[in-house]
């Protein structure tokens, strides 16, 4: 049976306007989300992570120009199937069709998502009856759901309570319920458990697999943590200065990588075997993309670079039906590089340990 498709990106293009120049985020991204799944978009810090799903939601800082490119929302109204490109609708109708009712998004901090002068309560029920047009009393009723869902223990007594009164694990929560509250097809996570300690980080983790069985969501989540994709992801999405630089299943990703950006954030992962000390760093910084691109934008930091990698940029080439990679490596004229000795070790660890979400 074929998968439905439920979001997809084609040759997204994003530039930033700003006091030093152009800087040219986001630089042809296509991406397909489907129905059920969860993809995860993994980079460093500035890699257009965060860029790509907030152009999703239609919240850019204001100052962007989307220079090429489609975001193709598809959802069902009643008994029809409604197709929209969501770069074609006003904020304005983002915010009353779309953001939070459909389409909803869990941020990295809960302290500054949270609104510190509304209750719990409160702050769950506002998107029940601005979207779904509920009585405060329906809207409390499925608020006191939510937060018992998303594992808050007392909800009708938290529901009384302000942010600035809960844990950050509990906080974190309260922002799932929020952005669960209106059923959305799609749900975004922006590293949603970065402030949080490893052992709430596992729990929130878990939360949101657990719920997206439940409901049959679609998720992105967007992490520069490998051992986080892992534990939730079923495709992965590696971005490098705007772009994707290698896509597939997360086993794929993990057992089978092709792109030396992609060894090296698989090498850089801790481990418990790991001498202290030994952790891999890759070589050099991101490219500052005030700058032209030429050629590929990880060459100067590329051990396995070939000449060609400095003229022209590589185009996605495929090595099964959903893996693909760019890099030059893969053309057929390339030299045979094998990937480092220590990151197939490290492999073989994993696919003993097995331990990717079931």
């Amino acid at each position: 049976m074929e998968k439905e498709v439920v979001l997809q990106i084609e040759n997204l293009s994003i530039t930033f306007e700003t006091s030093s120049g152009q800087v040219k985020a986001i630089r042809g991204v296509d991406f397909t989300l489907y129905k059920g799944d969860t993809v995860a978009i993994v980079g460093e810090s500035g890699s257009g992570k965060s860029v790509t799903v907030k152009a999703i939601m239609g919240i850019l800082s204001g100052n962007e120009t989307v220079n090429s490119g489609s975001i193709a929302f598809t959802y069902r109204r009643g008994e029809e199937v409604v197709h929209e490109d969501l770069l074609m609708l006003s904020k304005k109708e983002m915010r009353r069709r779309i953001n939070g009712k459909r389409i909803a998004m869990v941020f990295q901090d809960p302290m500054t998502s949270l609104n510190p002068t509304m209750s719990i309560g409160a702050q769950v029920m506002e998107g029940m009856t601005y979207h779904l047009k509920m009585t405060k009393g329906e809207a409390r009723a499925r608020a006191i759901e939510l937060l018992e869902l998303v594992g808050i223990s007392e909800p009708e007594k938290r529901m009384k309570n302000y942010p600035h009164q809960l844990s950050g694990g509990m906080r974190q929560r309260v922002v799932i319920a929020i952005a669960l509250a209106c059923n959305p097809e799609v749900l975004i996570c922006d590293e949603p458990t970065t402030a949080l300690d490893v052992t709430i980080q596992a729990k929130i983790l878990e939360l949101i697999r657990d719920i997206q069985k439940k409901l049959g969501i679609s998720v992105i989540y967007i992490t520069h943590d490998l051992g986080v994709v892992a534990k939730v992801a079923d495709y992965v999405a590696v971005m490098y200065a705007g772009k994707f630089v290698e896509k597939g299943t997360t086993e794929e990703i993990f057992y089978d990588p092709r792109h030396p950006y992609t060894w090296g954030l698989l090498s850089a992962m801790p481990s418990m075997d790991q001498a202290e000390g030994e952790l891999y760093t890759i070589p050099g910084s991101p490219p500052n993309l005030l700058n032209p691109v030429t050629g590929d934008a990880f060459a100067v930091r590329n051990n396995y670079a070939l000449n060609i990698d400095h003229r022209m940029e590589p185009p996605m080439f495929k090595i099964t039906d959903t893996h693909y990679a760019s890099t030059w490596l893969l053309h057929e004229k390339a030299p045979r590089v094998e990937m480092p000795l220590q990151l197939k070790q490290r492999i073989e660890a994993m696919k003993k340990e097995a331990n990717f979400h079931g």
